[in-house]
């Protein structure tokens, strides 16, 4: 039987947000008693919240919303990486040791545990050269365990316009914590959200064996 590690982080009212951005809530709007059969809430959050899907709309004006974007990046084989400890970019050297025969995903886990407790201010991201570096070598997917490929102040995210010109996808948030190195088939799909620049995903790693 395979394996699954499930790497999408808890979502509550008490899941970190980037500054500014809207944070879970949850409220009832039906509760079961005499002459209602169900329980039901009405959620409000940032559809970046937790493990997400960026829609290229996020950073380009003119870019698809996430409901209109190919579902075939989010599902397939892919490699985890570690480069814990990397600073504040990943760097091509820091993924150098794991390109070989690369497949169509690649995710980057920075973080010996990811913090659920607080944003980090100083939150590891992607060297712009890394994500190119990827895509050359025929990447259309990539993911990292921290809130942003992107720096947490940049007001010019190189990264994400990296991908915005390489047309590659991007998931941010992972929690990654318990996943080795190593090549595993990836299951993360965004929600059909027609309008949104964003979307939640339940993310799973399955083992190839």
């Amino acid at each position: 039987m395979k394996k699954l590690w499930d790497i999408s982080p808890p979502v509550n009212a008490s899941t970190p947000v980037f500054p500014g951005d809207t944070a879970y809530a949850q409220q009832w709007v039906a509760s079961i008693e005499p002459g209602c059969p169900v329980n039901v809430s009405a959620i409000t959050l940032s559809p970046h919240v937790g493990a997400h899907a960026d829609a290229p709309l996020h950073y380009d004006p003119a870019g698809a919303a996430i409901g209109a974007v190919e579902l075939d990046a989010f599902l397939g084989p892919c490699r985890v990486i570690h480069a814990i400890g990397c600073g504040a970019l990943v760097q091509p050297e820091h993924i150098a040791h794991a390109l070989d025969q690369l497949p169509p995903r690649v995710l980057v886990r920075v973080y010996q545990h990811q913090p659920q407790d607080r944003f980090d201010n100083a939150l590891p991201a992607f060297a712009p050269e890394t994500v190119a570096l990827l895509a050359d070598r025929g990447v259309k997917l990539i993911g990292i365990d921290s809130a942003s490929i992107d720096p947490a102040d940049s007001k010019t995210l190189e990264s994400h316009q990296v991908i915005r010109r390489r047309g590659l996808r991007v998931l941010e948030n992972l929690l990654l914590d318990d996943v080795p190195e190593g090549d595993y088939e990836l299951i993360a799909l965004p929600l059909k959200l027609t309008t949104a620049d964003a979307s939640p995903v339940r993310a799973v790693l399955r083992s190839m064996e």
